[in-house]
């Protein structure tokens, strides 16, 4: 499992920005964060992704669990994701890919992949456990192609998992 580390990036969506991971992770309200690292803004498994947790984002909120998507491209393409989605978390912009790597995004393809994202790149979800002190990383998937990604059930199974009183 990566560790946990934290990030600033622009945010194109609700919430602070810029977004910092470690400041967002200490609000007290919050049980849970679900990272999920994007493929690329041309990606179609990646917008149905944000969609459908889009559309019962409020299954989210009311287990006290946020999501926050990452999208390997600049700020503006993450921006014209919000306008056509209406996304209702935030949607972070990883131009450089620094952060996408920090949590070690799995790519394929060697070298060719690593140089093109819609190519190499492969999903990621992150579950993160905000309700110690410490926040930690209690569930990782990394995809071994496109469309290998937990769905919005087994995520909201997941978060059930760590606070199984608000079930």
């Amino acid at each position: 499992m990566p560790e946990l580390t934290d990030f600033e990036l622009p945010n194109a969506t609700t919430g602070p920005d810029p977004f910092q991971l470690s400041e967002y992770a200490s609000n007290s309200e919050r049980d849970a964060i679900v990272l999920l690292f994007q493929r690329d803004y041309h990606c179609p498994k990646c917008r149905e992704q944000v969609q459908k947790i889009a559309s019962r984002y409020d299954e989210f909120e009311s287990r006290q669990a946020d999501v926050v998507s990452i999208l390997p491209e600049p700020l503006e393409r993450a921006r014209q994701w919000n306008e056509q989605y209406e996304i209702p978390f935030p949607l972070l912009a990883d131009e450089s890919k620094t952060t996408s790597d920090q949590y070690d995004q799995p790519t394929r393809f060697g070298v060719f992949g690593s140089l093109h994202d819609m190519v190499g790149r492969m999903p990621e979800a992150i579950l993160i456990d905000a309700t110690g002190e410490q926040p930690s990383i209690e569930y990782v998937h990394r995809g071994k192609m496109p469309a290998d990604r937990p769905t919005v059930d087994d995520l909201l199974d997941r978060i059930d998992g760590l606070v199984p009183t608000r079930v």
